[in-house]
């Protein structure tokens, strides 16, 4: 009796995913949830793994192969009740003096781990992993990646004997002109495909206004530590004061929350709040749903664990699913004003920026505070200009007079 592997169910939204890498080969043993294969869909890569302790019987899809909803990928022959799982046979006619050396197993990587090893030639041998149980991190690589360009650097160096240098006295030698040519991964080709059609399917205009960040500032420092205490670690971050306030920003102006289908134009009645997230393998809406139901802690905590879900490649497809508002935070990379683009069908993105200490007037005084541009990039098919500003400075309003976020006012 064999099982049959099967590709996950893909929601409508993601028509089929790439096979990108198999972790056994045809003959091998496996053990029970164990990671077998990686499947890249446009927006997150799933790990497909062992239903059941056994061998791996047949591939029926190689890497690089596209695949749809619960097609089958591969066969597994599970082991008899009470058998213990065999070395294929390869490995048993390997001698006994070699066994010792590979008892031991590679470290555990995610899949966003093990890509980044794969594009830079690393051997999950030639790393110890600092994580849980000897997990493999991204941290660890790039450590490792970083040493290894150390060396090359180091002997790059080293004085160019005069007959190996090009003719004409060139001091640059031609080897260092080296070109890569790689496949853009289905979620670059996805967010190109997207970021494209929206600028070519709306009418996306950006207004911009700033805001005076010093009373949310001083609100984080005094409550920082009881925050903290209170709710098991968890700091207390500006973005949850920016999700708060677009929330009720939102309800004073429902065009900005809904979307345009068609003809129609949908009004939610609900706030499903996109936040992006930067991961190994490009920028990625997860969704905080019903966020008007969420307090600051719990904006927080979700979107800490999206943060580490995204760096280890394990969101979920409907984790990313929906939004009706986004709110991107460029300021994280030291960005001091840009226009983000619309993420369709949803009509309008908040941009968050760098908080920039400059020269104010204030009450006929220069003050020198702490200020951030933000930028509302929105749908004028749907949203006036009006609306567009108001909405704005309904945000700036709010938070620097952050208490009207806790009495709703």
């Amino acid at each position: 009796m064999t099982i049959e592997l099967k590709a996950p169910a893909l929601p409508e939204s993601v028509p089929d995913g790439t096979i990108t890498a198999w972790h056994r080969k045809a003959g091998e043993s496996v053990q029970r949830d164990e990671a077998l294969v990686d499947i890249e869909t446009d927006k997150v890569v799933i790990e497909v793994v062992a239903p059941a302790d056994g061998v791996l019987k047949e591939i029926y899809k190689q890497s690089g192969e596209t695949i749809i909803s619960n097609e089958a990928i591969g066969r597994l022959e599970p082991l008899a009740t009470g058998a213990e799982p065999q070395a294929p046979a390869a490995e048993s006619e390997q001698s006994e003096a070699a066994a010792p050396e590979q008892a031991k197993a590679p470290p555990a990587a995610g899949p966003a781990v093990r890509r980044l090893m794969e594009e830079h030639d690393v051997a999950a041998g030639e790393i110890n992993g600092s994580g849980k149980g000897g997990r493999i991190t991204r941290q660890d690589v790039l450590e490792r990646i970083a040493a290894d360009q150390t060396g090359v650097d180091s002997a790059a160096t080293e004085p160019t004997p005069a007959a190996a240098r090009p003719a004409g006295g060139s001091l640059q030698s031609m080897e260092n002109r080296k070109e890569e040519r790689v496949p853009m991964s289905r979620l670059r080709a996805r967010v190109a495909q997207r970021l494209l059609e929206a600028t070519t399917t709306t009418a996306m205009l950006t207004t911009f206004n700033e805001v005076n960040m010093q009373p949310v500032m001083v609100l984080r420092k005094r409550h920082q530590q009881r925050f903290q205490e209170t709710h098991d670690g968890v700091r207390l971050g500006y973005m949850s004061f920016f999700v708060r306030a677009s929330i009720e920003a939102l309800k004073r102006f429902p065009a900005v929350n809904a979307s345009i289908d068609g003809n129609d134009i949908v009004y939610h009645g609900y706030q499903d709040i996109g936040v992006a997230v930067s991961s190994p393998r490009g920028l990625v809406v997860p969704v905080l749903r019903d966020a008007d139901n969420m307090g600051f802690a719990r904006i927080e905590k979700e979107i800490l664990a999206f943060g580490e879900k995204a760096r280890d490649g394990k969101l979920a497809i409907e984790e990313l699913a929906g939004g009706t508002f986004t709110i991107s935070n460029g300021g994280i990379f030291g960005s001091l004003l840009s226009t983000p683009i619309l993420n369709p069908p949803q009509t309008a993105i908040l941009g968050m920026h760098k908080i920039q200490e400059r020269p104010m007037a204030v009450a006929g005084e220069v003050k020198i505070l702490p200020m951030m541009y933000l930028a509302l990039s929105y749908d004028h098919r749907l949203i006036d200009g009006k609306e567009a500003v108001q909405f704005l400075l309904a945000i700036k309003e709010l938070l620097e007079d952050p208490v009207r976020l806790v009495l709703e006012i």
